[in-house]
């Protein structure tokens, strides 16, 4: 994100006597950890307090993609009551605004902030309860554990800048392919992924227009999980392939068309309505598979082992209008 916001603006209480956390305050939100946990707590509108409970874990995990990717396409679900919408200039934060049960209740609650002020926050509230050792970007066998009482910080691992190529990946002056000299050595789960890289013949003059590069064996030097980069960019299309392992940490909703090819191994996805969260299909994808995730549903992955996805975004900034006025559609295709 280009705005940005002073730590004045954050609201943030004391180190806790026991367990050494801060305590985070943004409007009608409050947030807090202990050693397992951590605690959303908001006052409905009728003046009635109410609280929710995340593993911590679970919760530190999804609060760094939210981070991370600045605020995303459309819905950022930490779970199935809290989250965030992204408006591109400002961001909703909501308690069961996008829960059947809790919005029919008339229990929930939803705030839009600046997306300087909500950023700052949330990062600030990463940093504080990320302890050493644990990286929430990592698969869960690849990192210590979130649970405890606070001690020290992983800044270097929730600093880490998404790899973005302007053009491709590997062209001159764009982003450089991954090697063991970067720090990104490959993989425990891809050991047999062939490293050899494609024979380049351009005609004189034409060295930087015409490039390939081994995009399994970029994938397969991957050190995060559920985090995807741009390999290449072709005006608003935008190829970003990632690795998966574990659960996705967040559920997504989308605000637009998102395309996946499945390239290697499976992924189990969970898609429910956007809106409500009632379920709507479950998708398992094998190598080779496609799949589709129209701008109504949310989503949530499984991937059994570590496994390469390619995911498909048309970054248009104009998309997400264009669906809310009927110009385009929800759904990839029509039959």
């Amino acid at each position: 994100m280009s705005t940005t916001a002073s730590t004045a603006d954050v609201i943030a209480s004391q180190p806790h006597p026991t367990h050494g956390y801060r305590d985070f305050r943004l409007g009608s939100f409050s947030f807090a950890r202990d050693e397992y946990f951590a605690h959303i707590r908001w006052t409905t509108r009728d003046g009635r307090p109410l609280s929710h409970t995340m593993d911590i874990g679970n919760y530190l995990r999804a609060l760094m993609r939210d981070v991370a990717w600045g605020f995303f396409y459309g819905w950022v679900n930490f779970d199935g009551v809290v989250g965030t919408v992204n408006h591109y200039k400002s961001v909703d934060l909501y308690a069961g605004s996008y829960n059947g049960t809790l919005k029919e209740a008339g229990v929930d609650l939803l705030e839009n902030f600046p997306t300087a002020q909500i950023r700052a926050t949330f990062e600030q509230m990463l940093d504080d309860w990320t302890n050493e050792g644990f990286d929430p970007f990592a698969a869960p066998q690849e990192t210590g554990t979130p649970y405890g009482r606070k001690r020290g910080d992983n800044r270097k691992a929730i600093t880490r800048e998404r790899e973005l190529a302007t053009r491709c990946v590997g062209l001159k002056g764009d982003l450089p392919l991954r090697t063991d000299e970067r720090g990104a050595p490959i993989n425990r789960a891809f050991a047999d992924v062939p490293q050899d890289a494609p024979e380049l013949h351009p005609e004189p003059g034409f060295e930087n227009e015409v490039h390939a590069f081994n995009l399994f064996a970029f994938l397969s030097r991957s050190q995060v999980t559920w985090n995807p980069s741009f390999t290449s960019v072709v005006k608003y299309s935008y190829m970003c392939p990632t690795t998966e392992e574990h659960i996705l940490p967040i559920i997504h909703g989308n605000d637009r068309v998102e395309w996946f090819f499945q390239m290697c191994d499976e992924i189990h996805w969970d898609c429910a309505d956007k809106n409500t969260g009632k379920p709507l299909a479950r998708v398992i994808m094998k190598a080779g598979d496609m799949a589709a995730m129209p701008a109504y549903c949310r989503h949530q992955g499984y991937s059994p082992k570590r496994s390469m996805l390619l995911v498909w975004e048309n970054g248009s900034p104009n998309l997400v209008y264009e669906i809310q006025r009927g110009e385009a559609p929800e759904v990839p295709v029509k039959f």
